[in-house]
C-alpha cells in the first residue's frame, strides 16, 4: 500500500509538470485540484490540507520550472528582459498571497479554487478568439521587444505600469492557490501584451521559477510545509517538466489549450461541488 502511494505521488508530479510545462502553466492547476480531490476520497491523503497542498505545489513547481527553463534556454525562447520585469512585481504579490493562504480552511479553499479554474477556462477562451496585433510602444514607461526565432521576427511591447498591476495580482493568486501563476500569466502576456505563443510559454516558466521560490520561502517560514510528502512529487515533476518542454516545441499550442480548457472546466465543476458539500 505504501509503494502504491509513492507511485501515485510520482505520477501526479509527472503529469502535473508535463501538462503544465507544455502550456507554460507550471503544473499547479493540475497538482492542486488533484490533491484536493484525493483529500476527500482517500485516507492516505488526509494530510492534504489547503496549506500543505499549496506549499507542496509551489516547491514542486520550482523544479518543474527549472527543468522546463533549461530546455527552453537551449532553444533560445525565453525573453529574459521582460521576464525579470514581471518577476520584480510578481514576487511581492506571491509573498502576500502565501501569507493570506493561512486564513483559508480547506473546504473554502476548494470552492475558491474551483471558481478560479472556471474563470481560467473562460480566460483561455477569450485569448483564443483575440487576434495578435503588431503595435508600436513608445515612452519612458514603455518597453519594446524584438525577438528573432526560427527565421521569424516578432515585435511586441508593454507598459511597465500595466505589468506592475498584472504581475502583482498574478503573484498574489500564485502564492494563495499554489498555481505558479502561469495559468494566468500566459494568457495575460498574449492577450494584453501581445507576446508570441511560444515566447510567452517559455518566459512564463522562467518567471515561475522565481515566483514559486519566493512564495515557497514564505510558506516555509509560516510552517505550512509537510516535508515528508514534498520529496515524493519532485522526481516526477523534474522529468515531466523536461519532457513537456520538449513536446511543446513539436505540438500546436491550440491542441494543448483545447485539452487544457476541457480539463479546467471538468475539474473546476468537481471542486465547486466538493466545496459546497
Amino acid at each position: 500500500m505504501v509503494t502504491l502511494f509513492f507511485v501515485i505521488c510520482i505520477l501526479v508530479g509527472f503529469l502535473s509538470a508535463f501538462v503544465g510545462s507544455i502550456a507554460g502553466l507550471g503544473g499547479g492547476v493540475i497538482l492542486v485540484p488533484t490533491l484536493l480531490i484525493f483529500y476527500e476520497l482517500f485516507d492516505s491523503f488526509s494530510w492534504a490540507t489547503s496549506q500543505n497542498i499549496v506549499s507542496i505545489s509551489l516547491i514542486v513547481m520550482i523544479f518543474t520550472a527549472i527543468s522546463s527553463s533549461i530546455s527552453y534556454y537551449k532553444k533560445n525562447r525565453i525573453d529574459y528582459k521582460s521576464g525579470f520585469i514581471f518577476v520584480a512585481f510578481g514576487v511581492p504579490g506571491g509573498m502576500l498571497g502565501s501569507w493570506l493562504n493561512a486564513f483559508i480552511n480547506t473546504d473554502r479553499f476548494t470552492l475558491y479554487f474551483g471558481l478560479l479554474m472556471i474563470a481560467m477556462f473562460f480566460f483561455f477562451f477569450i485569448r483564443k478568439k483575440t487576434p495578435q496585433k503588431q503595435v508600436e510602444h513608445t515612452g519612458v514607461w514603455m518597453v519594446e521587444r524584438t525577438i528573432h526565432m526560427k527565421g521569424n521576427t516578432y515585435h511586441y511591447g508593454f507598459s511597465i505600469l500595466a505589468v506592475m498591476v498584472v504581475a502583482f495580482l498574478v503573484g498574489v493568486l500564485s502564492g494563495l492557490f499554489g498555481i505558479g501563476g502561469g495559468s494566468l500569466m500566459v494568457p495575460a502576456m498574449m492577450l494584453l501584451f501581445h507576446f508570441p505563443a511560444h515566447i510567452a510559454t517559455a518566459t512564463s516558466m522562467f518567471i515561475i521559477v522565481f515566483l514559486s521560490m519566493f512564495s515557497s520561502i514564505t510558506h516555509v517560514v509560516l510552517g505550512h510545509v509537510n516535508w515528508e510528502y514534498v520529496w515524493l512529487f519532485i522526481p516526477g515533476a523534474w522529468l515531466g517538466g523536461t519532457i513537456g518542454a520538449k513536446v511543446n516545441q513539436k505540438m500546436k499550442a491550440s491542441t494543448v489549450e483545447g485539452f487544457l480548457r476541457i480539463l479546467l472546466l471538468i475539474i473546476g465543476i468537481r471542486l465547486i461541488w466538493q466545496g459546497l458539500q
